[in-house]
């Protein structure tokens, strides 16, 4: 079992990671707020995914607030030269389930700060903008972490949430490498975010890939073509995900080491094109 057989894609054009990655949101409490159940257990979902070669850890300085930051650091610090920690700024949280964006130059560049002490680092290799706030121009935003980028305390700069006119707009003040959108096998609305990324070797990280709606019903061909492989429905969608771009990298989430061994074991399935196929036929959930 490994991640590597999931491939590889380079951010960027000099970060090289394993395409299958891991996102680190359900590390923390109830709501994404707080400390975890067991934070032993963290860790140790932490280091198993480095062992089986998950190479693209993503974070988020709102989760928690900095909770998951901390645990990557403990778990993983000094971190494996092939460990690439992407992490996300501007969102604010007030109580658990709550995000207000915050897009203030001033803000970003706190946050930066606070992530390159708390993961432990002297630069973040690609730090994403959570969301645009609306009340702020996108140059602004985009711009003061372009400024960090000129400073060194930023790699490469991406954006979440997020359509092609948005992209565009961004691109006028920076160069990104990597979008990250909701996408997965049920809910497909960032598809032509995804086409437009393909075209152009940008990164497209899917958050929340695991989900399949309606089409893992009993009479689906995902759960049919499951059956066949001897693999979870989940499985299957991260293969298919896997299959549906190069640029793609999924990061399913978990906070337990079995479900972390289940997910990484999708890399090891190959899809046919006919199979491609049909479980991507069923419209359900878009």
């Amino acid at each position: 079992m490994s991640a590597k057989k999931s491939g590889t894609f380079t951010i960027g054009g000099d970060l090289p990671v394993t395409r299958l990655g891991y996102g680190t949101m359900q590390l923390t409490g109830p709501g994404v707020w707080g400390d975890p159940k067991d934070p032993d257990e963290a860790v140790r979902v932490l280091r198993r995914a480095v062992e089986l070669g998950v190479t693209l850890i993503d974070t988020a300085d709102a989760y928690g607030p900095f909770v998951a930051d901390l645990l990557i650091k403990k778990a993983l610090h000094p971190y494996a030269d092939d460990v690439v920690i992407a992490t996300k700024a501007g969102f604010t949280r007030q109580g658990p389930n709550q995000w207000i964006p915050v897009g203030r130059p001033e803000y970003l560049r706190q946050q930066v700060e606070l992530s390159l002490r708390h993961l432990g680092v002297d630069r973040i290799d690609l730090l994403q903008l959570h969301r645009i706030d609306p009340k702020v121009p996108v140059a602004e935003q985009v711009g003061e972490l372009k400024k960090l980028q000129d400073e060194g305390k930023i790699r490469h700069i991406g954006l979440s949430e997020i359509g092609v006119d948005e992209l565009k707009e961004a691109q006028k003040t920076a160069e990104i490498v990597s979008v990250q959108n909701l996408f997965n096998l049920a809910k497909r609305d960032a598809e032509p975010l995804l086409e437009h990324a393909t075209e152009h070797g940008i990164a497209f990280i899917p958050w929340f890939p695991l989900a399949t709606g309606a089409l893992a019903g009993p009479d689906s061909p995902l759960t049919a073509l499951a059956k066949e492989h001897d693999a979870s429905p989940s499985q299957l969608a991260l293969a298919w995900l896997l299959k549906r771009s190069p640029v793609v990298l999924p990061i399913p989430g978990t906070s337990s080491v079995a479900h972390l061994e289940d997910n990484v074991a999708a890399a090891d399935i190959e899809l046919t094109d006919a199979e491609f196929d049909a479980i991507g036929a069923t419209p359900a959930g878009r």
